[in-house]
């Protein structure tokens, strides 16, 4: 679950007439809209007493299956295109995110064997291809290119992972942006692939043995036949493949039948001593632990950890001793030791817990790496393995690092570093020397210097203050001049917005935008309080809290009073569409992308399940009303002014299903909401965002940031001052 964007409107010159009934001609200025007719149904259920409406049912049917929805799609997307392609500065914005994209980009290597493996991508191919280097100063070489492997650059490489020795790699094809994954393996030395194929996986890791003979992997059935984007998944289930046999083969290593909705992930400390099955149920980070040691014999996984009760991440081992971050008696997480050999034995504290969050760690050579978070930005230190405090290691600036991957014996990690007007560099840190060097860095083709980052506090509606970044040209911020602005929010799942950098962020800023980010309740900024503080009953937060960044950022002169956009992805996609329900009058226009937008019947369909522990449960009557209360698809209020809304989704998207976005579309364009567009975009041969091609990601950016500048007031020019 990630991101979507919304914006906000600006009274167009010709404003358009009021949009009435399906089908009714909508003039909005040069173009005029005639929205295809959805047909309704006469569905009403009762859910705990209460009657509900669900017309537009059928729109959860698959495209690929049903003509009827397939017909509505086309004819949305076609009205779309016509829209889009007319706004003024779309085809200049295109160019410039263009140009933005077009630096190379490295990934964090990783080390095996001797070998540095790592994805670059020269600027604008569409997937980044897969280098190889034999030892740090050898020459690359180029060993996977996904760009040859679909016309549309749709297939991409999705995860990978290198066999200990370096010589067999296993990687994971993504087919147009879906969950699913195939996984495949080539040998390093010549670079030919082998036979190999590994089909139905999801939500995997890939964990080699210590032998690199083979590799743990979880996969659930095969589904049935039209089911694949749309069947809830259930009894996840952990395999083994070893090399060079048929997956027919593959053993089966551990599952649950009598509880179907746990899932599973394998990991193998770097030693290949130790096999950890980590089990959960839903998104929430509450895990039951079993443990195997890999002897080459058959492997009997034991209990270590009952759950799923608490977050345990494994970070490393030292022998027999399993360390991990626990939120087990440390609300912002700790660092304890399992005794691998003892399982039940009870966890020895090894980092107490602090008041900044824990957020990330891992054993690099005979040290820890530990990261905390300290007001949604990274601090690194380097810790011995008894919990002393050996340094601070040395970090770029105020950003966000990544990476730190390593093993026991090798003091040699890589990680990330970027910052909200920096794209990422790569730096290498040696954890005895303490010496850290960069590794690569892009060219830039802006000055990050003619852009200042500042932080504010502001109280939401029940008093609590809340973080958020505001992201400008000094020269706006110098002279106090208000511009049109996006405000993007989460909040949610215990995820933390940190600093990253967007070109497709970058051209907007560079056009005079201002663009804000709001740190909400219900992410994982200050640990398990602040998450907690915006799930469940207590979700209504995370809009006052985005409701009141609206207000803040009018009230303090940012933005102009009808130059306020709104974004968000996924989750971010119910938080815009919740939000414009409940204060429509505070935004110009609205990009709610790939969002869960029908509360009552999200947990029906793919991964939609594991948002229980977030959301709480439609079927639960306790949780009804709160779902009711706030669902998209359902609050839609006729009669008030709306702002521009252009709703984005992708037809392989499996894991929020386009059925959301297709329900909330035909709804508001139904219902009486004043002048402005309410438009619906459904990408082809894309999912919910990972894999998708950069070529796809270009367009669907112009779309979205032109369409908030014209209702927000913001001026593209070819070429921005």
């Amino acid at each position: 679950m990630r991101a979507a964007a919304l914006i906000l409107p600006l009274l167009l010159a010709a404003t358009p007439a009021l949009a009435g009934p399906e089908g009714a001609a909508i003039d909005a200025g040069d173009a005029t809209l005639r929205y295809p007719i959805a047909k309704r149904l006469d569905l009403v259920e009762d859910h705990f007493g209460v009657k509900v409406a669900d017309p537009y049912r059928w729109l959860e049917n698959d495209l690929r299956a049903d003509p009827a929805v397939r017909n509505w799609v086309d004819q949305e997307n076609s009205l779309t295109r016509r829209y889009l392609d007319e706004l003024p500065g779309r085809e200049a914005l295109k160019g410039r995110i263009q140009a933005l994209l077009s630096h190379g980009r490295f990934t964090v290597p990783r080390k095996a064997g001797g070998r540095y493996f790592y994805g670059y991508n020269k600027g604008l191919e569409n997937q980044t291809p897969l280098y190889v280097r034999e030892g740090l100063a050898g020459p690359q070489r180029l060993l996977l290119d996904p760009n040859g492997w679909a016309k549309d650059g749709a297939s991409a490489l999705a995860e990978w992972v290198p066999s200990p020795d370096g010589r067999t790699l296993a990687y994971a094809v993504q087919e147009a942006g879906s969950d699913w994954r195939t996984l495949q393996l080539i040998d390093v030395d010549s670079g030919k692939s082998l036979d190999d194929r590994v089909e139905w996986v999801k939500f995997s890791q890939i964990a080699w043995d210590g032998r690199a003979e083979g590799f743990f992997y979880s996969r659930f059935a095969a589904p049935q036949d039209g089911e694949a984007y749309q069947s809830a998944n259930q009894n996840q289930q952990l395999y083994y493949h070893r090399v060079g046999t048929d997956q027919a083969q593959d053993q089966l290593i551990y599952d649950t039948p009598d509880r179907p909705a746990l899932s599973h992930q394998a990991q193998v400390t770097s030693d290949g001593r130790w096999l950890l099955i980590s089990s959960f149920q839903g998104i929430d980070p509450r895990r039951e632990l079993h443990v195997a040691e890999l002897t080459g014999g058959p492997v009997k996984p034991r209990l270590l950890i009952k759950g799923p009760a608490h977050d345990w991440r494994l970070i490393g081992s030292r022998g027999t001793s399993l360390y991990f971050l626990t939120d087990d008696h440390a609300a912002h997480m700790r660092v304890v030791t399992l005794d691998a050999a003892k399982p039940r034995s009870r966890p020895k504290e090894v980092v107490r817990e602090r008041p900044e969050t824990l957020a990330g760690g891992s054993l690099v050579g005979n040290r820890m790496i530990l990261a905390y978070m300290s007001d949604a930005q990274t601090v690194a230190e380097l810790v011995e393995l008894d919990g002393r405090k050996v340094t601070d290691v040395p970090l770029p600036g105020m950003g966000t690092a990544a990476g730190f991957g390593g093993r026991e014996g090798d003091p040699e990690t890589f990680f990330s570093f970027s910052g909200f007007v920096t794209p990422a560099s790569i730096y290498r840190f040696d954890t005895t020397s303490l010496k850290s060097e960069l590794f690569a860095q892009p060219d830039l083709p802006f000055n990050p210097e003619d852009f200042g980052v500042e932080q504010r506090l502001y109280p939401s509606k029940d008093g609590t203050l809340i973080p958020m970044t505001v992201i400008r040209r000094k020269t706006l911020a110098d002279r106090a001049i208000a511009a049109p602005t996006i405000l993007y929010g989460y909040g949610g799942f215990n995820i933390s917005l940190t600093p990253g950098y967007s070109a497709t962020r970058m051209a907007w800023l560079e056009q005079g935008g201002v663009y804000a980010i709001a740190n909400l309740r219900g992410g994982g900024e200050y640990g398990k309080a602040w998450h907690e503080a915006g799930r469940g009953a207590n979700k209504q937060n995370v809009f006052d809290d985005f409701i009141a960044a609206a207000e803040y950022l009018k009230a303090n002169g940012f933005t102009t009073p009808d130059g306020l956009a709104i974004e968000g992805r996924s989750n971010g996609g119910l938080l815009v569409g919740a939000v414009v329900n409940q204060r429509p009058d505070l935004f110009a226009a609205a990009l709610p992308a790939v969002g869960v937008m029908d509360m009552l019947r999200f947990d029906r369909f793919t991964a939609g399940r594991y948002w229980v522990d977030d959301y709480g449960s439609p079927e639960s009557a306790q949780d009804f009303p709160l779902l009711y209360g706030y669902s998209p698809y359902h609050n839609i209020l006729g009669g008030k002014e709306y702002p521009a809304i252009l709703v984005s989704t992708a037809d392989t998207d499996d894991r929020v299903v386009p059925a959301h976005s297709f329900k909330y579309a035909a709804a508001l364009q139904a219902a009486d909401l004043g002048a402005r567009p309410r438009l619906l975009r459904v990408e082809s041969r894309a999912g919910h965002g990972s894999g998708k091609p950069v070529d796809k990601l270009i367009e669907e950016y112009a779309d979205s940031y032109s369409f908030a500048a014209y209702f927000t007031g913001l001026k593209i020019k070819a070429k921005p001052e």
